[in-house]
């Protein structure tokens, strides 16, 4: 399916509502192999959503762990590719409409969510720019223009 892709973007997830099981099947494995599909296809970048905190197992709660985890791992192992990549942290996605922009860190927000549609604008503009590869980056409502982020 991503033959002739140059981008990958890996923005599933397994939601809020599912067992273990299907986490780490849709948030781990999945995105395990997409990273496989990415790599023999040569795509030229590759760009993770994960989740704020993936790398801090001290903040995740029992219940929230199974998702921390295989964000964790998929993340690591997205590192450990060939691939030249972006690996986006944002904290919890609401609905509410994106204002374009964002903040890097968390220190500086009381809320540690986003919205969706903002996302999605730094995924877009991550898109083959150079100072997006190699990088991990948090994202939460803030007041830095998404256009300057990168």
């Amino acid at each position: 399916a991503l033959q002739g892709s140059d981008v990958v973007i890996f923005t599933a997830g397994s939601g809020g509502h599912t067992g273990a099981d299907k986490t780490m099947l849709i948030d781990f494995d999945g995105a395990v192999k997409s990273i496989e599909a990415a790599e023999a296809i040569h795509a030229k970048q590759f760009i993770m959503v994960s989740a704020l905190n993936a790398d801090s197992p001290e903040t995740w709660s029992d219940s929230m762990k199974p998702y921390y985890i295989a964000k964790r791992y998929a993340d690591r192992v997205l590192k450990e590719s060939s691939l030249n990549y972006t690996i986006l942290r944002p904290g919890g996605l609401s609905d509410e409409a994106g204002t374009g922009n964002v903040t890097t860190d968390p220190s500086e927000q009381a809320t540690k969510k986003i919205p969706r549609e903002d996302v999605a604008r730094v995924i877009l503009a991550a898109i083959g720019h150079d100072k997006a590869s190699k990088q991990v980056v948090t994202l939460l409502e803030g007041d830095t223009p998404i256009n300057e982020l990168f």
